[in-house]
């Protein structure tokens, strides 16, 4: 299995959907597809001495909904899945390890799709919610960034939860799920069988028990801003309280990050729009940098 070294390159793939998400007011978009410009006007590339991978560009955004619908945009997000998994794909062929700039949670079926195709892997997944609603535990779904746990693991519609015919991308017994607060789902979650790590009290060594196994060829990490206290980075959909420091975050990254199998990174969800200033980019970009290098 693999890991980062100082001679692995990074490569920065920009995967800027906002497909998963609801509307955050009557005719506005989710302002998380501007994440990858924020991040990368702080300098980022550069910080990381990374390969500038491109870009992944998403299908057009439609508001409208209603629950005789299925997922939110579902076509779409199945379409661009498939688009961001080749480039994910294509990027761990040249040997180098992914960056991927979300987006809102639902490019994590990407990668999850991408690793599927090759073999057995595992997830780290750093967020404030579970994101496991389904119609076992939900009166209906909605939007996918809530329920992309849910549909990597196999629940779910079926045009997001087996493309290919590749169900599960992730089994249950390899998904560890680190820095939860909101308990919606979370029983449900825990009693399919994934690991859970809530609040801020986290530990690499316990996570590299369902992570780093012989039977799992790697594992990726998924980095959903909201993890981060609300005092710290309030600039994203669903701010709650309850969540790491910055120091905590990086300390947790690091230690991931140096367990064999490592096979890739994303960071979704926050806001620009709801960051006037850029200050909360620059410190995400900044977790990012004293964690990769």
């Amino acid at each position: 299995m693999n890991t980062i070294t100082p001679d692995r390159r990074l490569a920065v793939l920009d995967a800027p959907s906002n497909l998963g998400l609801r509307p955050p007011a009557p005719d506005v978009v989710p302002g998380c597809y501007k994440l990858p410009w924020a991040l990368r006007d702080t300098g980022l590339l550069e910080r990381l001495g990374a390969d500038d991978a491109g870009a992944v560009v998403p299908p057009r955004y439609v508001a409208t909904w209603s629950p005789g619908d299925g997922v939110r945009n579902g076509a779409a997000i199945a379409a661009y899945t498939r688009a961001l998994a080749d480039r994910v794909a294509a990027i761990r062929d040249s040997g180098r390890f992914p960056v991927l700039l979300g987006g809102d949670c639902s490019i994590v079926l990407g990668p999850a799709l991408a690793l599927r195709r090759t073999g057995r892997y595992g997830m780290a997944y750093l967020d404030a919610h579970t994101d496991f609603r389904h119609l076992g535990n939900s009166p209906h779904v909605s939007s996918a960034a809530g329920e992309d746990v849910a549909l990597m693991t196999g629940r779910g519609d079926d045009h997001l939860a087996d493309i290919d015919g590749l169900r599960p991308y992730v089994r249950d017994e390899d998904v560890v799920l680190l820095g939860v607060r909101d308990e919606e789902g979370l029983g449900d979650a825990v009693g399919s069988g994934l690991a859970c790590q809530p609040g801020t009290d986290l530990s690499v060594e316990a996570a590299a028990k369902v992570l780093v196994r012989d039977d799992l060829d790697g594992f990726w990490i998924h980095v959903d801003a909201d993890v981060l206290d609300p005092s710290v980075l309030p600039a994203v959909d669903s701010p709650t309280p309850g969540g790491l420091d910055a120091g905590g975050l990086t300390e947790v990254l690091r230690g991931l990050l140096a367990l064999p199998g490592a096979a890739g990174l994303e960071v979704t969800i926050l806001d620009p729009d709801l960051d006037e200033d850029g200050s909360q980019a620059a410190l995400l970009a900044g977790i990012l940098v004293d964690a990769l290098t």
